[in-house]
């Protein structure tokens, strides 16, 4: 890992945002962060570029201490220089840049998006642990949220996975914030073209973002024109069912707790009663069992593997003395013992 701290004030050279809409949002995620680190996640693009000067003109007001991280993940022959331009950036602005070096594979199965989404991710996780920053920016907009509900639609998701991306969540022992989540792209573009006129600096164009080989750009090159044409509302109307789709989740999140009450889970929350639970209407135990998962962090099955879990729970003798159910799923074990269903994180049965 490469740091590369300035500890001058924001220099001459830094333009001034004067757009309230970008400026509004992240001043009031900064006056609810309880912390003195800030990071913010910057890949040298539009709107990770604007984030970060937006939040480095009205950090002082806070008294917080901003840091640019930048991951490199090596898939493109321009990757080296987008480091040094985004270095040139924060440099301008006075704050400490981070650099961190990742190794994208395709091991995993899951395509290349997929891959370098988890290894930065993982990436910003050991940062933050050797730094002591726990809190991170980043620059998801509106355009993005509807490219993301759209995408989830298309593959499937459920009630929480349609519910888009949180303006906060935790992510291991990260805090993220998204205090752009409901400004237009366009808003972003317009303030990082007057930027490049006040300073000269230019926003990196990464040339995957519209390569159809990878998923969201074929959404954003193909789907998204003939979506803007012929719908022009598309987005509007997919965040508020998003917004409805994240009230429905969090009803359903209350019953699978009410529910889960009343099958007697454990203080630790790794067994409740298969009795119990059996007394409850089908779509009420698929939900238990959604909610069981969800508390720790868990992810979900598919359809088909729930529905097989519910075969197998539903025909399992009540007192757990058939012993042949083994449910594996992602690391851990659902087995049943003694009557009551347990969660189980090693091979021992």
């Amino acid at each position: 890992m490469v740091v590369s701290r300035i500890n001058n004030p924001v220099s001459d050279q830094a333009g001034v945002l004067e757009d309230t809409t970008l400026l509004g949002p992240l001043d009031t995620v900064l006056s609810t962060i309880d912390a003195r680190n800030i990071a913010i996640g910057v890949s040298g693009g539009a709107d990770s570029a604007m984030l970060l000067i937006a939040a480095a003109q009205i950090v002082s007001q806070h008294k917080k201490t901003l840091h640019a991280v930048h991951v490199h993940h090596g898939l493109v022959d321009a990757a080296d220089a987008w480091a040094a331009h985004t270095a040139a950036l924060a440099r301008q602005l006075g704050l400490a840049f981070h650099f961190l070096p990742v190794r994208v594979t395709g091991d995993s199965g899951k395509g290349t998006e997929a891959a370098a989404r988890l290894a930065r991710y993982t990436a910003f996780q050991n940062w933050a642990v050797n730094h002591n920053c726990h809190h991170m920016l980043l620059a998801h907009h509106r355009d993005d949220q509807a490219e993301t509900i759209l995408l989830r639609l298309l593959r499937g998701a459920g009630v929480q996975g349609m519910s888009g991306m949180a303006a906060h969540t935790q992510r291991g022992v990260l805090q993220l914030y998204r205090p752009w989540l409901d400004v237009d792209r366009s808003r972003i573009l317009n303030a990082a073209v007057h930027y490049e006129a006040q300073t000269g600096w230019i926003p990196v164009q990464d040339p995957t973002n519209r390569d159809q080989k990878y998923t969201r750009a074929a959404v954003r090159t193909l789907l998204t024109p003939i979506l803007n044409a012929r719908w022009p509302q598309w987005q509007g109307n997919l965040l508020r069912h998003a917004r409805v789709m994240a009230q429905s989740s969090l009803l359903l999140q209350d019953l699978g707790e009410m529910d889960l009450r009343h099958c007697e889970l454990t203080e630790d929350g790794i067994s409740f009663s298969l009795a119990r639970w059996r007394q409850l209407p089908q779509h009420r135990q698929a939900n238990v069992l959604r909610q069981w998962l969800q508390r720790h962090h868990i992810p979900m099955p598919t359809e088909a593997r729930l529905n097989q879990w519910l075969r197998q729970l539903r025909q399992v003798h009540a007192l757990g003395h058939d012993r042949n159910i083994l449910l594996k799923h992602h690391g851990c074990h659902i087995v049943c013992q003694r009557g009551q269903v347990r969660l189980r994180w090693d091979d021992s049965v």
